[in-house]
């Protein structure tokens, strides 16, 4: 399955004066990478995958459509899948998207 453009596009509004961004396709979308980190992707099974600080993590899987990804069976702390639903709104985005990049700047570039 292909990646939403049109969610990919409102990500790069957000991202798209952040330094040291770039973009790779990867998790079967388009990852959004600061200083070769990645900070947020937008998945080919729809909504995004955010990429947040490990001890900090939990407390986002209350809101509605987060979720912790799960990789061949083992869930992976630290990473946020959210469902397109709660996504569609701007400010929602905004809040996504800004956790990514905040964390994404915490650490060392590769």
């Amino acid at each position: 399955m292909a990646y939403d453009e049109d969610l990919a596009n409102r990500v790069r509004e957000l991202t798209g004066k952040e330094k040291g961004l770039t973009e790779q396709r990867m998790f079967g979308g388009l990852a959004m990478l600061l200083n070769g980190n990645m900070a947020v992707a937008v998945r080919g099974q729809g909504g995004l995958l955010v990429r947040m600080d490990p001890d900090t993590s939990d407390k986002v899987l209350d809101e509605p459509g987060a979720a912790e990804m799960v990789m061949r069976g083992k869930p992976m702390r630290g990473w946020i899948t959210v469902d397109e639903s709660a996504c569609r709104k701007a400010a929602d985005l905004k809040r996504w998207v800004t956790r990514g990049i905040a964390f994404a700047r915490t650490l060392p570039p590769k």
